[in-house]
This record gives structure tokens, sequence and C-alpha cells, in this order.
């Protein structure tokens, strides 16, 4: 029997978020706060003399369809990607539980996995991957800077998270567009409370967030914040009691509503290694 080595996906969250800027070549400057969340997905790497993926949703995922729709299995997944400029060829299974499009940075942290898998922690090898693999490779708590690609640790949190992601996928690349544009002279401003600067794009983007917002909000007692580009909602809790009791309770409102979407009970990771 061949092999295998596995990895650990951790998704990160991201608490605040402001665009500070653009560089030349158009893409947005930030500073934000970023923790890695106990919601994993796992790969399992067999040598192999080509890059190959398979993606599947792992055993206890729910609404395993909807986890893998529009995830690539060719030469575009960030994990083959990552495998072939690290000259680290393999076969890989991806088991799924973080949704794509959620601003969980899924995709980012499959493509972390797959450098430390390669030996190969380099900043600018996975900043050539996407502005959120340089966090995903390091994770625990840091303030992100540039594209994502300068990181300065900061002392863990001993947090517990209910993240809430709606049935729905929303565009990074649309968001930040809707950003630039409600950021020009004389429109609204884009700046809101509640520490993220694209929440009033999102909604722009993906009206329905709202819906979901609102209900958090009223099972929560409070505001809850969206994860960087969105779809997914959090809250943040001092205890994984008050996080098991908030989450069956929102679980139970979603149904109610008849509203699809997924609610994940979250600790904070010190590490993803």
């Amino acid at each position: 029997m061949p092999e295998v080595h596995r990895e650990l996906a951790y998704a990160k969250l991201t608490r605040t978020l402001r665009v500070v800027g653009r560089r030349a070549d158009g893409l947005h400057l930030i500073e934000a706060e970023m923790v890695t969340i106990g919601l994993a997905d796992e790969l399992d790497f067999f040598p192999a003399p080509t890059a190959t993926i398979d993606v599947v949703a792992a055993a206890d995922a729910r609404d395993p369809e909807g986890l893998l729709a529009g995830i690539p299995r060719d030469g575009t997944n960030l994990v083959v990607r990552a495998l072939q400029l690290a000259g680290a060829p393999a076969s890989v299974v991806l088991r799924k539980r973080i949704p794509a499009g959620a601003g969980l940075g899924g995709g980012s942290a499959d493509a972390a996995a797959a450098l430390r898998y390669a030996g190969r922690a380099d900043v600018a090898l996975a900043e050539s991957l996407g502005s959120d693999v340089p966090f995903c490779l390091e994770g625990g708590r840091a303030e992100v800077s540039g594209v994502g690609e300068v990181i300065r640790h900061l002392p863990p949190l001993a947090l517990d998270f209910v993240v809430l992601t709606p049935a729905l996928v929303v565009s990074t690349a649309a968001v930040y567009g809707a950003y630039d544009d409600l950021a020009a002279p004389g429109s609204v401003a884009a700046r809101v409370t509640g520490g993220n600067d694209l929440e009033a794009a999102a909604l722009v983007v993906e009206p329905r967030l709202g819906r979901y917002r609102d209900l958090f909000a009223e099972v929560a007692h409070r505001s809850p914040r969206l994860a960087g580009s969105g779809a997914s909602w959090f809250v943040e809790c001092a205890s994984a009691r008050e996080a098991r009791v908030l989450g069956s309770a929102l679980d139970a409102a979603l149904e109610s509503d008849g509203m699809p979407g997924r609610v994940n009970v979250c600790p904070s990771v010190v590490s993803p290694s």
C-alpha cells in the first residue's frame, strides 16, 4: 500500500479588515487581524509522478453536495498548482469541511497544506498562489497587511466562534469591485462599524446576506461580523459552552425559517501544523 502523508488545512477567520489603498497592479492593500479556527479540511498525499486531486466531502460534513459545488479537480485547483510550483507531485485526496466562497480561506488553507507537505514554507511562493495563502501557511493569530504577504504574529486568544455560512457564494473580486464603487468620491461611504470595510460592499453584491445577518443578531442578541468578503457571519464567545448553546439555537432558527446554511462552532487554533 503506498505511503500516505496527511495534512490538516485549517480555516482562517478575518476578525477585522480595513482597506488602506491599492497597488499599481490594482490589488487592494489591507490591514487585517486574522485567526486560525478549528474547522479543517483533510488532505492525504500519496507520492505520484504527476499532481492530481480527488475532492470528496468529509464523513461528518453537512450538505456534502453544496460543499463540493464549484471546486475544480484539474490544474486550476490551488493544491495542484502548489504542488507543481513546489516541484513535489502527489496524488491528493481532499476531504472538504470548509465551504467555498465563504470568506474562510478554504482553498488557500488547502494550498498552504500542500506547501507544508512539500516542505516549502516560502512566503513568496505562497503569495503567488493567493493573498490568503501566506497567513494560512503560518496560522495562529496575526496582523496581516500589504496584500496579505506581511504577517506580524500576535499573542493567541482563547476564544470560541460561532460561524454561520449561508448557502450563498460571494465572489471576492465582485466585493472589492463594489467597494471601489462605494468608496468613489461622492458615493456612499464604504466603511462601516463592526471592523470590516467590505461589509457594505458584500451586501451590495449579495443582498440576501442581510437576512442571515439579521437572524443571527436576533438569536445571538448582538451584531455578527462579516468574515472577510463573505459570505460567512460570525460571533465570538467567551466559552465553548456558550458557543455550543448559541450554535444549537442558530441551527434551530435557520431550520424554522427555512434558510439553508451551515453553522460551525470552532475554537481558535494556535498553529495549523
